[in-house]
C-alpha cells in the first residue's frame, strides 16, 4: 500500500528568499502551530534551520503529548528544503518545501508531505480514517499562516536582518 502523500500549494505575494527563510524559521513555526502547543525543546531551538541541523518538537495532538525529532536533509536556497523525522510518532515522515518564483512579486509554495503511521494495519486504518485529513489541516493552516505573515509586516518578527 502506498504511503499517504499530501500536496498543497499556495501563492504568496512576497519575494522567494523571504518565503524560503520564513518557512525555515523555528520561531515562526512554533508561533504558527501554537494551537497544538508546539515548541522546540532540543537541537536547533530558534532562528533559521539549515541542512544537517535537527530540532526536537514537543506538541499535543489527539490529547497526547508527543515528541518528534526532525532533521533538514537537503537545503537548496531559495528553492527547496527537505525535513525528515529522525525519531517520533510516525513510522516515517518526509516533508519537501518547494518554492517557485511566479513573477517579481509572487512565489508559489508547495508542500509535499509523505508519511506512514506506526502499528502496521492499525496505522493504515488510522491514516485512511482520520490521520491524513488531520495532517492536511495542519499543513493548510501552516501555509495560510505563512501567507498572512509574508503578505503583512509580521514576517519581520521572525527573520533576522
Amino acid at each position: 500500500m502506498p504511503m499517504p502523500t499530501i500536496t498543497l500549494s499556495t501563492t504568496i505575494i512576497a519575494p522567494i528568499p523571504r518565503c524560503f527563510d520564513l518557512a525555515r524559521s523555528i520561531d515562526f513555526h512554533a508561533h504558527s502551530m501554537s494551537r497544538s502547543g508546539e515548541r522546540a525543546v532540543g537541537g536547533r531551538t530558534s532562528g533559521l534551520i539549515g541542512e544537517g541541523e535537527e530540532v526536537t518538537w514537543e506538541a499535543r495532538h489527539f490529547g497526547l503529548s508527543q515528541r518528534l525529532i526532525s532533521r533538514v536533509t537537503l537545503c537548496r536556497p531559495p528553492r527547496l528544503f527537505v525535513d525528515e523525522q529522525v525519531r517520533g510518532p510516525f513510522r516515517s515522515l518526509h516533508h519537501e518545501h518547494r518554492f517557485e518564483q511566479i513573477d517579481e512579486r509572487s512565489t508559489r509554495l508547495t508542500d509535499e508531505f509523505t508519511f506512514r503511521a506506526p502499528l502496521g494495519p492499525l496505522g493504515r486504518f488510522a491514516e485512511a480514517c482520520f490521520l491524513t485529513r488531520y495532517m492536511r489541516g495542519l499543513l493548510r493552516d501552516h501555509q495560510q499562516n505563512l501567507k498572512r505573515a509574508l503578505e503583512t509586516d509580521e514576517w519581520r518578527r521572525f527573520i533576522p536582518g
